[in-house]
């Protein structure tokens, strides 16, 4: 299996990802950063408990630490590219409004995956 090629969604000069990351408590990044890298290595192959399908063509990653969850959205364009819309914390099920900002920035990256692009 191909490794997958992880970028980050971009909109003009900001990346919510990365300004996400900044807040994250360094333990707690430690972990979201683990759960990206096992992203780019198994792409769709990844699963629960690590990854899960929310609708919509929008995936999450699923950390968890010290009874925090965080979530990371993302969603693939093509074969092997994994794009990463944001991050939060959640208490319950994934706000719909979060899965539909990221319906919306996948919209915006396949109608430009050129301008919304963001390689780390």
């Amino acid at each position: 299996m191909p490794k997958s090629d992880l970028i980050f969604y971009k909109e003009e000069d900001e990346v919510p990802m990365l300004e996400w990351l900044e807040r994250v408590p360094s333990k707690a990044l430690d972990k979201c950063l683990a759960y990206l890298g096992q992203l780019e290595a198994m792409g769709h192959e990844l699963r629960r408990p690590i990854a899960d399908f929310l609708g919509g063509g929008i995936y999450e990653l699923r950390p968890s630490y010290q009874g925090v969850h965080y979530r990371i959205l993302y969603f693939f364009s093509g074969k092997n590219v994994v794009v990463v819309s944001h991050g939060l914390k959640k208490e319950g099920v994934v706000p719909a409004v979060e899965i539909r900002r990221a319906i919306k920035r996948k919209r915006k990256f396949e109608a430009d995956p050129k301008a919304h692009t963001f390689r780390r």
